[in-house]
């Protein structure tokens, strides 16, 4: 990751002030750590509950805890003498995972609820919620030509089952504990984010990912074929990780934006079918294709209308898939080849 020092965000924070990032063992929030570390912030508590060894992504100087904040004792001393408090952490992943562990989705809203009364009860003074784009109504998301989704389309409420209302709720909680408490909470409603780093196999892997493993394995079997799940003709827009932690930033940052939901994503929409074309060219390889009406394959289409980020924050994601897919693609091909030599790779 290139950070590029921005003078335009007033971050409203020294570099010697208490960061805590939770979920940092994982993809997005271990991106973030990261991302802070080299902007020269000096104190910085990152926080998972998978053992340390496991982590993605180990931050050099940086404090490391091994936690599962589900448990309010552990929220507590997680956010000792913080200033700003980052809650990534939850149990979620692609679609294969998120329709069949709706229960497991469902309770990582207790990682919010005690975080954000911890954070208030601390005084911190900024409190970031990640949300997703599962969110919103689904019924809008019935023709894989859907419109664009703004932040408006969450109510009527009609969420994705299990991920979408945990989401859901919790970014009410951010709203009430700005309205009631006075804790300035920020909430980005994440559109796919994929890149580098990301969890590729193990089944919480989501579509980029697991076409690049896909890719990567029939050339390495020479069986030159993928299984698509649904028929191809899904829609998504994806965001690069690079993107998604810049837009935490800004987003955290504008006082604008406090206790209000925002996209966090591309709007150049694609189909699965066309990205696994996508991944072909990239690969070098062209793939016989079958495909799995039964496996779960979420809803029909889904993009993020940007209005309201370029209105506010004066700009949108701005990674154009095929760049976004082409690092993510080199990356996972080291990791495969890793793997099959027996190094340690990330899962996950």
């Amino acid at each position: 990751m290139n950070v590029r020092i921005d003078s335009s965000i007033d971050r409203r924070l020294g570099s010697d002030d208490l960061i805590v990032i939770a979920g940092a063992g994982g993809f997005i929030a271990g991106a973030l750590t990261r991302y802070f570390h080299d902007l020269g912030y000096t104190r910085i508590r990152a926080i998972d509950r998978k053992p340390l060894p496991e982590w993605y992504q180990r931050v050099p100087d940086v404090e490391c805890l091994s936690m599962d904040l589900s448990e309010n004792q552990n929220a507590i001393r997680a956010v000792e003498g913080a200033v700003e408090v980052y809650n990534l952490a939850a149990d979620m992943g692609g679609m294969g995972f998120i329709e069949r562990f709706r229960v497991q989705c469902l309770r990582s809203i207790l990682i919010n609820t005690h975080l954000i009364e911890a954070a208030w009860m601390a005084g911190v003074q900024r409190y970031f919620f990640s949300s997703s784009a599962c969110a919103y109504n689904t019924d809008l998301q019935k023709d894989p030509h859907v419109r664009a989704l703004k932040e408006s389309d969450a109510y009527p409420a009609m969420a994705e089952r299990g991920y979408g209302w945990e989401k859901l709720i919790s970014e009410m909680f951010c709203q009430e504990y700005w309205a009631e408490r006075g804790l300035e909470t920020h909430i980005a409603r994440f559109h796919n984010i994929y890149g580098p780093y990301g969890t590729w196999f193990g089944g919480r892997e989501k579509a980029p990912a697991a076409i690049c493993r896909k890719a990567l394995e029939a050339l390495d079997s020479g069986r030159h074929s993928i299984e698509i799940w649904g028929d191809g003709t899904q829609t998504r827009s994806f965001c690069y990780i690079d993107d998604c932690v810049e837009g935490i930033d800004r987003i955290m940052h504008s006082k604008d934006l406090i206790a209000t939901p925002i996209n966090l994503g591309s709007s150049e929409l694609i189909s699965i079918g066309d990205l696994v074309g996508m991944v072909e060219e990239i690969a070098g390889v062209h793939l016989a294709r079958t495909y799995d009406p039964a496996a779960p394959k979420g809803v029909a289409g889904r993009n993020s209308d940007n209005t309201f980020i370029q209105q506010v924050l004066h700009g949108e994601p701005r990674t154009l898939l095929r760049t976004g897919m082409e690092h993510t693609y080199a990356w996972i091909a080291t990791q495969f080849a890793d793997r099959k030599a027996g190094r340690r790779v990330v899962t996950d």
